[in-house]
């Protein structure tokens, strides 16, 4: 029997599972910082009510069974036990209230992207496949406001309600990604980080920079939407190594 075939009695077992492995596997390539950041997955029709990692615990040792379930309506969550902190919860929460669309965030401080996201110019030139892949599908906040308590986490979301740009590079920060799953979410966070480093290392080098026309930058991000389940792919991928470890990720 398998990892993921060890199932407690709980409701959203397989989206628990798949969010557990994304926390695993972000802590593998260090793109987490600590115990401050956060992942939410929608599990009711409006977004409003969400899975989360419980406070402060860190990502490598999340299990599946250890996500909380976060009301985006009741500021009471934060009073129960292994409740998120007020900057998770004003960030994720206006997130879901405002944007139904995002299903799913990744929130992280990782790197590359939080050195993207403190250049006054933090735009990400399609200067390889991977930035491709965000071209015009991306927003940049301007305006950090300190942490991300309700009335932050409420800017925030507003800068997320066009459904084609799920990407938010968040200046002086780091950086949202939302989708509809959590594969597909991973999947962005991963190659976003992977072309932010790409072209953090490019303007390393002081050379001009090779940069794609708009058309076939484009072309190139339409291509990649429309390639088949290389997303799902991804994640099952990483889910069978963490099983072959016998990893108690899904437990």
């Amino acid at each position: 029997m398998s990892v993921t075939e060890l199932r407690p009695n709980m409701d959203h077992w397989q989206e628990r599972v798949d969010l557990a492995a994304a926390f695993r596997w972000t802590a593998r390539l260090n793109l987490h910082e600590g115990v401050a950041n956060h992942f939410s997955l929608a599990i009711n029709d409006d977004g409003t009510q969400f899975l989360m990692n419980p406070n402060q615990k860190h990502f490598s040792r999340i299990k599946a069974s250890d996500l909380i379930i976060v009301d985006a309506n009741d500021p009471e969550t934060l009073s129960g036990p292994d409740a998120p902190d007020p900057t998770a919860w004003g960030l994720h929460g206006g997130i879901h209230r405002h944007c139904p669309h995002a299903r799913c965030a990744m929130h992280v401080h990782s790197i590359h992207a939080t050195v993207l996201a403190s250049l006054e110019d933090s735009r990400l030139l399609p200067i390889d496949q991977n930035c491709a892949t965000f071209f015009n599908r991306y927003v940049i906040d301007n305006h950090y406001g300190g942490l991300a308590f309700e009335d932050e986490g409420e800017r925030c979301a507003a800068l997320l309600t066009d459904p084609k740009k799920k990407t938010m590079i968040m200046g002086n920060h780091g950086v949202m990604i939302i989708g509809d799953t959590v594969a597909e979410t991973f999947n962005r966070l991963y190659y976003f980080e992977r072309a932010a480093e790409t072209y953090i290392r490019a303007l390393q080098t002081g050379q001009p920079l090779r940069v794609l026309s708009d058309e076939v930058a484009e072309k190139t991000a339409s291509e990649l939407e429309d390639y088949p389940e290389q997303d799902f792919r991804h994640l099952a991928e990483l889910k069978a190594i963490l099983d072959e470890e016998n990893s108690n990720y899904a437990s």
